[in-house]
């Protein structure tokens, strides 16, 4: 049985491309891109390579990309760094309900330390209203943080409307962006983007690194100690041969990004088309216009999700629940349950299939039908039960 793996949204796999760049790093890259001599002077040449090409595909400068660990890092620097570094101008922070953990819990974080956090709410479709956010502003506000593009329902928030908003406002503007980069184009001047957190395992990429854009003129804390690498914002030897695996990721990413948005839009329309010449009742979860192609979260009535996923996995059809990090638990979604309410069931039995890489037409369809057959047993059960 062939296991077909949907779930591009939470991890891709590695590029062979991008493995090949990386190989002679790893031996021939040795030196500290701190150091003076020549050694040193070759991994600098590498690391500063990279930061061009990730500025230019944002439009930034190249000063002002910090390499992290990962999206995660890179939203908690954000996020806590300017916060604890703007602290005389204010305490007040905006989000909304349903960003990721790696947000949510470092605003949480914040509240600890004495700021007054704003969770915005968001309609039915998964979008934040502009208009909540303007009357959610005040005075002390210095941070707000939208995601670009949500992990679990795929939903493009208004981004270039917020950074519009916030132009004249001292609050800086952070979004995450870990699902929209290398797949949408991203202009941080045009947009009002003043923090950009992305991660190059999203895009076939190395695991382990990601990267912050963060205008030149923001004050930020750097939350670790040891050095002055990253402009010392985040100190720390870099990371080369994960660096060029980034720049070469995203280059892929740039060049085929419009026939990937296009492939991955016809995979998602097999997808649900099998569904529903099988008959099976579902719902597609999130504004269907404003979705990127390569996410669907969808609400199968009279199942539940943790039953879901482990007959999809028996059957050979990787999924999610939603956020990879919390991949483990059958919690209810809480960007479901900010869109819908907790009492809603759709909160409890939606799954989220991500195209990508690993997936053709064919096996994309074959997904289908397994998920298909998957529901109508499922559901044939529990009308027996009752």
């Amino acid at each position: 049985m062939e296991r077909i793996y949907m779930d591009h949204a939470a991890t891709t796999p590695m590029d062979k491309r991008v493995a090949e760049a990386m190989t002679p790093i790893f031996t021939e890259v040795f030196g500290n891109p701190s150091s003076v001599h020549a050694f040193g002077r070759l991994a600098r040449q590498y690391l500063d390579s990279a930061r061009r090409t990730l500025a230019r595909s944002i439009q930034a400068r190249e000063k002002e990309m910090i390499f992290t660990s990962g999206g995660t890092e890179a939203d908690n620097l954000a996020i806590i760094g300017t916060a604890m570094a703007n602290r005389d101008k204010g305490n007040h922070i905006i989000t909304t309900m349903q960003e990721h953990h790696a947000v949510l819990d470092a605003v949480q974080y914040l509240e600890e330390q004495g700021f007054h956090v704003t969770y915005l709410p968001v309609n039915e479709t998964g979008i934040v209203s502009v208009d909540k956010l303007k009357e959610a502003l005040t005075d002390e506000t210095i941070v707000v943080s939208v995601m670009y593009v949500n992990n679990e329902t795929g939903v493009i928030q208004p981004i270039e409307a917020i950074g519009s908003l916030l132009k004249d406002h001292q609050a800086m503007f952070h979004t995450d962006a870990v699902q929209a980069f290398g797949l949408l184009d991203i202009d941080v001047n045009r947009e009002g983007i003043d923090m950009l957190s992305a991660s190059a395992h999203k895009i076939n990429g190395p695991n382990g690194i990601g990267v912050l854009y963060a205008g030149d003129d923001i004050a930020m804390a750097s939350m670790q100690f040891g050095g002055e690498q990253e402009r010392k914002r985040r100190p720390g030897t870099e990371n080369i041969p994960a660096a060029v695996g980034f720049k070469r990721a995203l280059e892929l990413a740039m060049e085929y990004k419009l026939v990937r948005n296009d492939v991955y839009e016809q995979y998602k329309q097999t997808f649900l088309e099998a569904l529903a010449n099988h008959n099976i009742r579902y719902y597609v979860n999130g504004d269907a216009e404003q979705t990127v192609p390569s996410i669907v979260n969808i609400s199968f009535p009279g199942t539940n999700v943790e039953t879901l996923l482990t007959n999809f996995d028996l059957d050979g059809v990787a999924a999610s629940s939603g956020s990879a990090c919390t991949a483990g638990s059958v919690e209810p979604s809480h960007v479901l349950a900010a869109m819908f309410g907790r009492g809603d069931e759709r909160i409890t039995n939606s799954i989220r299939f991500s195209f990508g890489a690993f997936n053709t037409i064919d096996n994309v369809s074959e997904a289908a039908d397994r998920v298909a057959e998957i529901i109508k047993r499922l559901t044939n059960e529990r009308r027996q039960e009752t």
